[in-house]
């Protein structure tokens, strides 16, 4: 029988991200962005993945999966957090797990840019942190979590699926809400959560209309609100929340993110050039007063050119955040060069 601790230990001892198991397949581990197959591990068949799901999901989320086909929740070790997802793909269970550290690190730890720690302590506002998945979103947001919790005293609600970094209180009081388990929707534990009196409310992931519009109104009526988006840039992160509403609402939603949008941070996480890990490149779109007005007239393309020239602000794109890696030696040309999102524009950069 296949012991799922047994591969999870061998998961935190090459220092990976992420564990996919599948049927009649050798474990891959992600290890700083890579996938790596393990041949000398045991190769699970139909019955092992069973058993493995058995090994890591209680009775109530077995009943889920088997309802559903479909599940995320944790999973706990005394070494670590593990994020799991199941699912089903040629008539077989596929398991993903992804390792969550025990401590909730710093936003200097993670080498994120300044203005993020200002991002966190604001009073109200709505901040988004954008990019691809595996791109390090959850963890930038426990970074600016617990940046609140060690900085001042506020009250923190948290809506996560599943609870993934599991915070300490210090200075501010935190109450972690997972979906599925303690409300049944992030549209509904926002709802329920502006009568809790919060200062902060993070929001996991704004995957739905009824969630977006519930954020929206959070940040509206007072609260900083922390979220998450799946777009590649941050100007793209204002056009996606405005394009789920239908036509007749747009103008509206417009108006609510130009009174709300505090900042974007849109991130990749890129080798470093000494092949110890990832470094987090970050573009921020900070929403000044010229940005707001952007925003009302949907111009959004022309937030490039204010984030290129806004950098008294904390602002800075994609191309100016590889370039200063690259400058600083933390990643290679290479794969700046590869990260890049004009080319032309990065040449220039380079050129000086």
């Amino acid at each position: 029988m296949i012991r799922i601790e047994q591969l999870l230990q061998g998961m935190l001892e090459q220092s990976a991200s992420d564990l996919h198991l599948k049927a009649g397949h050798p474990p891959v581990l992600r290890i700083h962005g890579r996938l790596t197959p393990q041949p000398d591990w045991p190769v699970p068949d139909e019955r092992d993945m069973e058993d493995l799901l058995d090994q890591l999901a209680g009775p109530g989320e077995r009943e889920v999966f088997d309802r559903e086909w479909e599940l995320d929740f944790a999973y706990e070790m005394e070494e670590a957090r593990f994020r799991v997802n199941v699912a089903r793909q040629r008539g077989s269970i596929y398991l993903t797990l992804r390792a969550i550290p025990r401590v909730v690190p710093t936003l200097a730890e993670l080498g994120l840019p300044q203005v993020c720690a200002r991002l966190a302590l604001l009073p109200q506002g709505l901040v988004l942190v954008t990019g691809p998945t595996g791109c390090g979103k959850s963890t930038t947001l426990a970074a600016m979590i617990e940046e609140v919790n060690r900085t001042v005293a506020r009250r923190v609600v948290t809506l996560e699926d599943p609870i993934e970094y599991i915070f300490e209180d210090r200075l501010s009081v935190i109450t972690q809400r997972e979906v599925g388990s303690d409300t049944h929707s992030f549209a509904t534990g926002l709802k329920y959560a502006l009568r809790q009196d919060p200062d902060v409310i993070m929001v996991g992931e704004m995957r739905d209309l009824e969630t977006i519009a519930a954020t929206l109104t959070a940040a509206e009526t007072g609260h900083l609100v922390l979220a998450t988006l799946h777009t590649p840039s941050a100007p793209e992160a204002v056009d996606r929340i405005v394009d789920v509403f239908p036509a007749h609402q747009q103008a509206q939603v417009r108006t609510q993110l130009a009174m709300t949008l505090a900042g974007v941070i849109a991130q990749r996480l890129i080798p470093r050039a000494d092949g110890a890990g990832r470094v987090a490149a970050c573009e921020v779109l900070i929403g000044t007063p010229a940005v707001r007005n952007l925003i009302r007239e949907r111009k959004t393309p022309q937030m490039v050119t204010v984030m290129q020239t806004g950098r008294e602000h904390g602002m800075q794109t994609m191309n100016q955040a590889l370039h200063d890696l690259y400058r600083r030696r933390l990643i290679t040309l290479e794969e700046a060069q590869t990260h890049a999102t004009d080319p032309d524009d990065f040449r220039r950069l380079l050129r000086g």
